[in-house]
């Protein structure tokens, strides 16, 4: 298995086992604690990172083109893997994560508003994500 791979899956792991700590935590830990209008907030950044984390899952296991292992039918290039790779963990981190720390604010009483302009940006990344693996299957054949 070509290390980028690797990667990618060792990150799927770690990350899948997050979220449903976080989904385990915000469903009996969080829903007498936080606002409902928090709680979706919180539920929405899991729905988002449970879905990339299952995008990259898939990535993971696409053949590519690698230098020192060529695949014979690579569906992307390894360049297009590493930066969907990229553009997904970032936009994981800055969306999900500022969605996390913004909606459980009533709780740790930390002003986080400097968070709030992360979460677009975040959701930039992911959106990137989407159209850098678009650009990478359209320019495969050509």
């Amino acid at each position: 298995m070509n290390k980028l791979d690797k990667n990618i899956l060792l990150t799927v792991a770690i990350l899948g086992a997050l979220t449903i700590a976080l989904g385990a935590f915000g469903a009996h830990g969080l829903k007498e604690m936080v606002s409902a209008t928090a709680l979706d907030s919180f539920n929405t950044g899991i729905r988002y990172q449970m879905y990339h984390v299952l995008a990259l899952l898939v990535l993971g296991f696409v053949p590519a083109n690698y230098k020192d292992t060529p695949s014979t039918q690579p569906l992307l290039s390894a360049s297009t893997k590493r930066w969907v790779f990229i553009f997904f963990l970032l936009g994981i981190f800055l969306f999900s994560g500022s969605i996390y720390f913004l909606s459980t604010q009533e709780l740790h009483g930390l002003s986080v508003s400097i968070l709030g302009p992360i979460t677009p940006i975040g959701g930039l990344a992911l959106m990137l994500g989407w159209l850098r693996l678009g650009y990478g299957i359209l320019k495969l054949n050509k």
